[in-house]
Order: C-alpha cells, then structure tokens, then sequence
C-alpha cells in the first residue's frame, strides 16, 4: 500500500476549527477534500490528547536484546575481523534470529562501522623504537625543512592487479590500531618495476627499471635522474635527498657514492614505507593507471609516464 501524505498542521487545525463550530465530519471533509475516516481521526486525535502534532512513536521494538547488543559489541571489539554471517549464527544459538543488516545497523548505533583493513607494514620492536625515535626527533621540524626535501622510492604497478580487500568493524579515528590493520611487505608482486621522485615543488622525473635492480643499477639511475630532477624542481642549496633502507640504498659502495657527490642524506627508520610521502604519490598514480585499464605492458609504462 502506498504510503499517504501527511496533513499540513494548518489542515488539522482547521478540521478542529471546522468541528467545533458544529460541521458533521463528512461536510468537513467535502469542503476541505479529505475522506471522513481521516477527519475523524484528526477529530478523535483533538478529543483525547488536546492536540493535532504528531504524538512520539514507540516504532517497532529492537530484535536484538541489550543483552545480545552487549554480547556482539564484545564479540568485534575482542575480534574486528567477526563477519555478519558469524555474529547471525551466535545470536541464533542464544535464541536470536536476526539478519546482517540487522547487525550491521546494530553496531552502527553503538560506533562500530565496516571498514576495510588498512595494509601497513609489519613491524617488529625495534622499527617501533626507531620510528618513535624518528618521529620525536623531527616533531618540531618546520615545514621549510621538509620543502627541502627530495623523496624517492621504487614500486611496482600491476597489469590487471586487484588488491583483495579485508573488512573490520572499528570506532572513528581506529584506523591504524594493529587489530584493523593488515601487515604487508614493499613489492608484492607486479608487472613493471618504476623508480621516481618528487619534492614540495612537484614531481621529478619517473623511469622503468626493466632489469633486477641492483647496488650499480641503482647508482646509475640515481646519477642520471636524481641531480636532473632537483635542477628541474629548483631546489635550494642543501637540499636533502631521501631514500629507505633497501639494502642497495644502504650499501658500502651506494654510501660512498653519494658522499663523493656531497648529498645530504635523511636518515630512515627501517619498515617504514608508510612515512614516506611518495607513497601518497604512488596510490594517486595506479588509480588512475587502473581507470585507464592499460591492455599490454606497454600501454602500461605509456600512461604511467604519461599520468
């Protein structure tokens, strides 16, 4: 049945009106267009309750019990990765049948949202400590520092890659705590291999890294392409380069390399992709690379440069 329109308070009260001054109930509702059972409604409404507003609803009650809210509240806060479907077959075992709409708009009212896992990086204690250590020492940096700096990173870019997904049920602002989190390694796979890098100015220059890259691969590029960028980008003087701790970055020959061509380089806590801006750059990057669902690799490597 379809749903009928509400009557304007003005109608109401004009029913009322019409009423007392000893109009039937039927002429009433000729004159203003309305059916009788509505008129004497909106009359028997005025005789009990002295008014025409609309009264509280009491709606229909909740299928779940305080007691059951209770139980699967605690439920997703012990585990966030508790499906619907689960929390359906713990309720039914207690007596309860419910739906996972049911459930989810349940754990709405008390907080809780399904969200997707956030994948970060597997950390042990010690990256903790030094990424605590990283953060304190920089906390009152200001931001002309952080303009003066190059960030850099490799990372690969799949054809027809689709990045499976995990959900959890949290509270607002619980995006990163380890229960809602999903722990990843860097380069998990992918079709081709980019190095690039970017400052506060804008991007520097990409390129693909079609071979394994290794210590002497990776100097090359770094003097082909990292000195370019930052005349490109206009960098001050003193500008500080930034790059992780893969083990080609970090090795002998590397360090020496760019102590020869006087670098300044920002020291980095280990297992921390995340810290690192450019990975905001990536993620703008392959989205749009996937909206423009390149067919071949070299369609790919185009509308990479070309993004």
């Amino acid at each position: 049945m379809a749903k009928t329109k509400e009557l304007s308070k003005d109608t109401r009260n004009k029913i009322v009106d019409l009423h007392q001054v000893g109009k039937t109930e039927s002429a009433i509702g000729k004159q203003l267009g309305l059916k009788k059972s509505t008129v004497g409604a909106i009359i028997r409404k005025w005789k009990t309750y002295k008014t025409t507003d609309n009264l509280p609803r009491s709606g229909a009650p909740r299928k779940i019990s305080p007691r059951g809210v209770k139980m699967i509240t605690r439920t997703v806060s012990k585990n966030p990765r508790t499906t619907r479907g689960d929390l359906v077959n713990d309720l039914q075992r207690a007596g309860t049948k419910v739906t996972k709409p049911t459930i989810s708009n349940t754990l709405r009212r008390q907080g809780l949202k399904s969200c997707s896992a956030r994948r970060v990086p597997l950390l042990k204690p010690v990256h903790v400590q030094a990424r605590l250590k990283f953060a304190r020492e920089h906390l009152d940096d200001p931001d002309e520092d952080w303009e003066n700096v190059i960030w850099s990173d490799e990372t690969k870019i799949e054809l027809f890659g689709k990045n499976s997904t995990r959900r959890v049920w949290r509270t607002k602002n619980a995006e990163l705590h380890p229960k809602n989190t999903i722990p990843t390694v860097k380069h998990g796979g992918g079709n081709i291999m980019l190095w690039g890098c970017f400052s506060a100015k804008g991007p520097g220059r990409l390129i693909r890294v079609k071979e394994r890259m290794n210590g002497a691969m990776y100097r090359e590029i770094l003097s082909e392409n990292l000195l370019p960028s930052a005349r490109a980008l206009k960098m001050k003087r003193g500008w500080v380069f930034q790059h992780d701790n893969d083990p080609k970055h970090t090795a002998r020959a590397t360090k020496e390399w760019l102590r020869k061509k006087h670098f300044k380089v920002l020291e980095w806590p280990s297992q921390s992709p995340d810290l690192n801006p450019i990975e905001n750059l990536w993620r703008e990057l392959k989205v749009r690379v996937a909206q423009r669902q390149p067919q071949n690799i070299t369609a790919l490597e185009e509308i990479c440069m070309e993004e």
